[in-house]
């Protein structure tokens, strides 16, 4: 149960820096806030840093890099910016978005200069709503190698972490300065250290049915595909400190999980020209808006799953991700030299199944519209041999969170600044709006990145004045 608790109770050890969570936010704050000369500690619950970060495909979205640029790529943090408000509606906070487009490109540029991140543009397809190339991902594109990549920066650069160590409690004084934390051991001991200045990077209530219930009852029953430590912590601690609290029905979906492996299936296999079926072989929606407002539409189906349908040439893309790999070893795709042999491995209905794939073929032929108003004009037509992947919706994380500044400093309503608490990440009111179809492929890493790093240079400075 997270707790704030309003007391003068001493502290036996007081760090500069306290950051709560070992996934890319916290790690970025860490790494950024040692660089600037400040003595930073990390507490993370896990035995080992892993979040939300390692189960997802590792790519953060940025514009103007010199990825971008050696790959011949022209783009801008302006242009960014406007598919991020434009994907979601003009609900989120112009400011905001401003900040994280301008600082994440900078961010990714220092993580490869002084950490040796190799990260590389995806420049082979192109995600729901970017007008540019702009994914940057590490070799495996995973978030596995992205967290293990931070992790060992970390542990070069000589931070102090704690794993195993579950903060429950923050003892703040009665201006909301928060002065320390309570954090319990596995041995049922408990470590109570104090800080000048603390960053939230524990991300959001995903992993907490109630919340998700009160905030996104559409997927109170969905397969919940982030970590289970995100229970809501930074929200609730944040709201019992006064925080402002914005858009807290915002949420990352993804209608992809293949089913019942439980892996990723990148969308990549949809926007080079796959599509989804049901139960009976028909296609239900443009699947190309984005995975994200996917998953409620997948979920709608009969038995909550669909069939995401492609081909070799589409697959050989997908290959360059690891979790597609990983799908491929664990059996959840299926192949057919025809479509018929395809539905029959998929145990879907072939007539019905072949009807849907000459439907799209015409559209994508220019010979007529698609029925979902999906723009298939240009795309190349699948061929054999076919694939296929069952899958399912999922929650893969939280938006809305605690609403802060241009220094990922906590506001509270009256636009004051709580004392000494700055959020990263998940933890953070993101750039989403209040509904998945706000969701812009990367949002969730674009946020961990941009603000971890405003975060950790930010309470540097707080901790060393």
């Amino acid at each position: 149960m997270s707790t704030v608790e309003v007391s003068d109770r001493d502290f036996a050890l007081t760090v500069p820096v306290l950051v709560i969570g070992a996934g890319a936010a916290g790690l970025v704050a860490a790494l950024s806030a040692h660089e600037a000369g400040a003595e930073v500690l990390v507490l993370e619950r896990d035995s080992l840093p892993r979040g939300s970060t390692a189960l997802s495909a590792g790519l953060v979205p940025a514009a103007g890099t010199r990825w971008q640029r050696e790959a011949g790529i022209e783009d801008a943090p302006a242009g960014f910016a406007a598919d991020i408000m434009a994907k979601a509606h003009d609900e989120p906070d112009p400011a905001l978005i401003a900040t994280v487009t301008g600082a994440v490109g900078p961010a990714l540029e220092w993580l490869g200069e002084a950490h040796g991140l190799p990260f590389s543009v995806v420049d082979n397809f192109r995600y729901p709503g970017h007008s540019a190339y702009r994914m940057h991902g590490l070799p495996s594109r995973s978030g596995e190698e992205l967290i293990d990549r931070l992790r060992q920066a970390a542990e070069a650069a000589g931070i102090d972490m704690i794993c195993d160590a579950h903060v429950t409690t923050l003892v703040a004084a009665p201006d909301g300065r928060v002065r320390g934390v309570v954090a319990g051991r596995p041995d049922g001991t408990a470590e109570e250290i104090g800080c000048e200045t603390l960053i939230l990077a524990c991300n959001g209530y995903g992993g907490n049915r109630a919340l998700v219930a009160r905030h996104i009852p559409e997927l109170a029953d969905a397969l919940y595909f982030g970590h289970p430590g995100n229970q809501g912590d930074a929200l609730l601690w944040g709201e019992a400190l006064g925080a402002t609290v914005r858009d807290l029905s915002g949420h990352q979906g993804h209608g992809s999980v293949a089913h019942p492996a439980g892996i990723l299936l990148t969308w990549a296999t949809v926007m080079e020209g796959g599509f989804q079926v049901n139960a009976s072989g028909e296609r239900f929606s443009n699947e190309a808006t984005g995975y994200s407002e996917q998953a409620a539409r997948v979920l709608e189906q009969q038995d909550g799953v669909a069939w995401t349908i492609f081909d070799a040439r589409i697959a050989d893309i997908a290959g360059q991700f690891e979790d597609y790999r990983n799908a491929v070893a664990a059996g959840a795709v299926v192949e057919g030299d025809t479509v018929a042999a395809l539905a029959e491995a998929a145990h879907l209905p072939p007539d019905a199944l072949e009807r849907t794939a000459a439907a799209v073929d015409a559209a994508k032929r220019g010979e007529r519209a698609d029925t979902f108003g999906r723009a298939f004009a240009g795309v190349a037509p699948l061929a054999a041999p076919f694939r296929a992947v069952r899958v399912t919706g999922a929650l893969f994380h939280t938006q809305g969170g605690l609403v802060v500044d241009g220094d990922a400093h906590v506001t509270r309503a009256d636009g004051t600044l709580l004392p000494n608490l700055y959020a990263a990440g998940g933890a953070a009111c993101g750039v989403s709006g209040r509904s998945a179809a706000g969701y812009l492929s990367g949002n969730g890493l674009l946020t961990a990145v941009a603000l971890g790093r405003l975060a950790g240079l930010a309470a540097a400075r707080q901790a060393r004045a």
